[in-house]
């Protein structure tokens, strides 16, 4: 596993260092994250299937990507490098929409505690997958997406499934129109 910090915050997101991301999910300290949701011309959301091989979660599906921030990066540049780097594409319209904190334990010991960016941004097409960091992909809609969490929850991440319903209210009420 190549070894990458994350930036530690407060519960204000202010900056009280940086650490080796493996050994902050060991201890379960807050940090700096990203969550994306692309959304298609059919208001369809792009999911991928984490790899297999990733040290939590490995298999269940999720938002379009997610990450940690670099020191000096902003969360929409972090973003980009993130979605290039695993589905090799480009969005259009990407920003910056809410942030939420949350705190989730896996069966390996390790704890995301992490104060999460979620951006929106479009995307129409197929992703050229990493398959280091991600096992399949498919845009699925609100409903689709609902009816699965209900059937098999444990199919999913467990931040995807605090904010999919949020982000969804969010992309229709507010942003649908302006992305």
């Amino acid at each position: 596993m190549k070894q990458e910090n994350v930036i530690l915050v407060d519960s204000n997101d202010k900056m009280i260092g940086s650490m080796e991301k493996y050994e902050a999910h060991e201890k379960g300290l807050l940090h700096r994250a990203f969550s994306v949701f692309l959304f298609n011309d059919q208001d369809e959301l792009l999911l991928q299937q984490r790899a297999l091989s990733k040290y939590h979660c490995g298999g269940l599906w999720t938002n379009s990507c997610c990450s940690h921030q670099r020191l000096e990066e902003s969360n929409v540049d972090a973003a980009k490098r993130r979605l290039m780097e695993e589905l090799g594409i480009t969005a259009t319209a990407l920003q910056d929409i809410f942030s939420f904190v949350y705190k989730a334990q896996f069966d390996n010991g390790l704890t995301e505690h992490e104060f999460d960016y979620v951006l929106f941004g479009k995307f129409n097409g197929t992703p050229e997958i990493n398959e280091e960091e991600v096992a399949a992909t498919k845009y699925m809609n609100q409903r689709e997406i609902q009816n699965e969490i209900q059937h098999s929850p444990e199919q999913f991440t467990p931040w995807f499934k605090l904010i999919y319903q949020r982000a969804f209210d969010t992309y229709f009420s507010i942003y649908k129109n302006k992305l």
